[in-house]
């Protein structure tokens, strides 16, 4: 079974290393989009996100994280906040805002670019928002890190779908 989404879903890796070359604003814009596409609670789109290629403000999210290094060598940020006043249930709403994250990695990988889903930063979100003048009723998700991979050489493996199928009627 071979599919352009499924051959993506199973290429895509976590990059954390990129080089300089620069991400158009189509790019960006166009990757935004595919995570506006993804599902939501009664189409609610609860997502709102923040695009960052200042280098001033990508080093002030930088300090937010452990992994700032990777913030700082990617060439775009794009962080996914959770607008407050448009959720309608909170375990949706937030599953939903991670499959706009899933969709945002996709649509890197489709337009070959690298891709890492940053998490650790959600223990400072509230000073995140701070740094980009948000007011709290915006939820911070995640921060993507986006760039042109330095290299594609990252192993992964997954368990067999034996070893997590509980069971099957």
């Amino acid at each position: 079974m071979t599919s352009p989404v499924l051959e993506a879903i199973y290429r895509r890796r976590s990059i954390r290393e990129f080089t300089d070359k620069e991400i158009l604003r189509e790019q960006l814009h166009e990757i935004v989009k595919a995570g506006i596409w993804a599902p939501s609670g009664l189409n609610n789109q609860p997502w709102r996100f923040v695009i960052i290629q200042n280098r001033d403000l990508k080093e002030q999210v930088a300090l937010q994280t452990h992994y700032g290094h990777i913030v700082r060598d990617a060439n775009a940020l794009i962080a996914v906040f959770l607008s407050k006043d448009d959720m309608y249930d909170t375990v949706k709403d937030v599953q939903s805002s991670g499959a706009c994250i899933q969709n945002i990695l996709l649509a890197a990988e489709a337009l070959d670019l690298g891709a890492v889903w940053l998490g650790q930063i959600l223990k400072n979100k509230l000073e995140v928002n701070k740094i980009l003048g948000l007011a709290d009723s915006f939820d911070l998700m995640a921060v993507v890190a986006l760039g042109y991979p330095a290299h594609r050489s990252q192993k992964s493996r997954r368990k067999e779908v034996s070893e997590l199928l509980l069971k099957e009627f």
